[in-house]
Formats: C-alpha cells, structure tokens, sequence
C-alpha cells in the first residue's frame, strides 16, 4: 500500500482556512480609485518563504460589464503611503536585482469587473523583512521587462505591512 505524502498545498489550504496571518496590509485606493480597498495577508509557511493572500475590490475596471484587467502588485521599500503613495519608494529589492527579479516584484491581479483574488507562494521573503513596507497597486499591469519597474503605471492603491 502506498502512503499519500502531503503537498505544500495541503498545508497552504489549511493556513487560508485558519486565517491567522502573520502580517497583512489594508489597501485603500487614491484620489483617482477612491472606491479602491482591500487586504492583503501575509501568511508563514513550513516550507520557508510566505504565502500571500489579496482580496481586492474597486479596481477601476468596475463599471465594465464582463471587463477583466492586469494590475501590478509589488512590495515597495517604505510604508509611507501620504502623499497619494509618492513616499513608498522603489521596490522592494535587498539582493539589488534587475526587474522583474526584486523580492517586492509579486504576481500581478486579474481584476474581473473590479475584484480581484489571488493567493501564491514566495520564498525571496519572509514576514520580518517587508514589516513597515508598503504594498502598492499599479493602474497597469507590469511587463516584466522595462527597468527598473515594469512600466506599470501610476500607483492608485496602497497599504502598509504591519504584524497581527
């Protein structure tokens, strides 16, 4: 008889059924995507590395009937998000890499007619290292490519990591 081993997913799972984050960050969107808001939580695995959950409503493709949509998320390297989010700095990046290989350079969200949802696994950080950072959203969604950011626009939403 062959024993089943579990997968990092099983224990992923489970962390999102506890909903017990580490850390998390409420986003809340500027003048230009007022109706902008959600969390993003931070998540501590077995395995090394952090799960990272977003939940985001009021993306500005919202009052487009079937819309779907590309938004950059990244990690930026100060928790200042006044002065509609001009004081985050650049990304996260402690290895000084090229985009798109910066630890702050995340998955992007699919919005679909304003919401969002994504969960993934990283190990290019842990929860002490972004604590007092910045999440931010970008109104386009990144290229991978262009230096040093991904060419992805204005920052219409942002939160600060802090520890729960």
């Amino acid at each position: 008889m062959q024993t089943q081993q579990p997968t990092p997913r099983l224990s992923f799972v489970q962390l999102l059924n506890d909903d017990r984050p580490q850390a998390m960050a409420w986003v809340t969107g500027d003048s230009a995507a007022p109706q902008l808001s959600g969390l993003v939580k931070f998540y501590a695995t077995p395995y090394g590395g952090v799960l990272v959950e977003a939940e985001i409503f009021g993306l500005p493709d919202i009052s487009v009937p079937g819309s779907t949509g590309f938004y950059a998320l990244h990690i930026h390297e100060h928790g200042d998000c006044s002065q509609n989010f001009t004081r985050t700095g650049a990304h996260y990046d402690p290895a000084m890499r090229p985009h798109p290989d910066h630890a702050g350079d995340l998955l992007p969200l699919m919005g679909n007619q304003g919401y969002a949802w994504s969960a993934f696994y990283d190990r290019r950080f842990f929860i002490p290292d972004i604590l007092g950072r910045s999440v931010v959203i970008h109104a386009k969604r990144d290229d991978f490519t262009s230096q040093p950011s991904g060419d992805a626009g204005e920052k219409i939403g942002c939160g600060v990591i802090r520890a729960v």
